[in-house]
Formats: C-alpha cells, sequence, structure tokens
C-alpha cells in the first residue's frame, strides 16, 4: 500500500513495531490540506469565529498531548510507539481513553483545520484517523495483548478507544 514506507526509525525487539512517528502522520496530511485551499497560503484569514473556535479545539488538542504524554514519563513509560511499553496507563486520560495522545493529534489537526479555513485539511483528518486506527493502533494493540495479556483485554474492556 501507498503509506508502507522504508523505515524512518529502527523498532525496537520489544515494540509494536510502528515505524513512521504518529506525529508525521497528522502534520503530513494536515499540511497537504492546508496547502491544497486554505487562504493562509493567500496571506488571508479564515472568518473570527473559525479562527477563535479552531483555536480553541487546536488548544485542548495540545494540552491532552501534553498531559497524557507527563503520564507517560511518570509512570516510567515511552512515549514513542517503536520503544518498548513498560506498563499499562489507566490514570489520568487514560482512563477515559486508550489513546489520549491520539485524540489530542486528532483535535489539534481539526482546530488547525478550521483555523486555516480549510476543507481539505478537514478531509485529510480522516486519512489520518483511517491510518492511524489500521496502521498504528492496530499494531499497538495486537502487542499490548501480547505482551500484558489478560491486564491489557481488561483495560481495554474498560475503557474506550478513542472516548
Amino acid at each position: 500500500m501507498w503509506f508502507i514506507l522504508p523505515p524512518m526509525v529502527q523498532p525496537d525487539t520489544d515494540s509494536d513495531g510502528v515505524r513512521v512517528p504518529p506525529p508525521l502522520i497528522f502534520l503530513g496530511f494536515l499540511a497537504l490540506g492546508l496547502w491544497y485551499d486554505s487562504p493562509w497560503f493567500d496571506g488571508k484569514l479564515a472568518s473570527i469565529e473559525a479562527t477563535i473556535v479552531g483555536g480553541i479545539i487546536a488548544t485542548v488538542g495540545l494540552a491532552l498531548i501534553i498531559h497524557s504524554a507527563a503520564g507517560h514519563k511518570s509512570a516510567g513509560s515511552n512515549v514513542a510507539p517503536w520503544k518498548p511499553t513498560t506498563t499499562i496507563i489507566s490514570l489520568g486520560a487514560y482512563k477515559y481513553s486508550r489513546n489520549p495522545i491520539y485524540l489530542g493529534m486528532v483535535l489539534a489537526h481539526g482546530g488547525v483545520a478550521l483555523c486555516g479555513g480549510s476543507m481539505a485539511a478537514g478531509i485529510t483528518l480522516a486519512l489520518s484517523i483511517l491510518i492511524m486506527k489500521t496502521y498504528v493502533i492496530a499494531r499497538e494493540e495486537r502487542y499490548l495483548e501480547a505482551k500484558f495479556g489478560e491486564q491489557y483485554r481488561t483495560y481495554k474492556s474498560q475503557v474506550r478507544r478513542w472516548l
């Protein structure tokens, strides 16, 4: 398939095998969408309403990413998917979503697309989510289930994938 790229990072043998950093997936599709139809490239802004609402959504997304990444650090686990996961995190945002960092990326992408007045960036958000679900999250879930077994299956049954 077109999204299988040469390895950008060498995964650890104790990892899910994700080689393309998830932020690059979102940023790449966001940039493509903005380039296609954002008024920013003509030196203009989107409507004030879209800019404010999009800014709030993007800020919430970035805050969720930062908060969730800090949860990894305090639990002594790696954030990068190509590095070993050392524990199942079920505190903070992880009580409500198994993927709060990715949820934050979705919100940030959507918020910037709105700020940028870009319908194409909104559409590429759907592509980003599809790739994340099939390429990244599916691999992560198989890895975590194989590594943590019943502990992960219990967590998975209690906490939704996104929200």
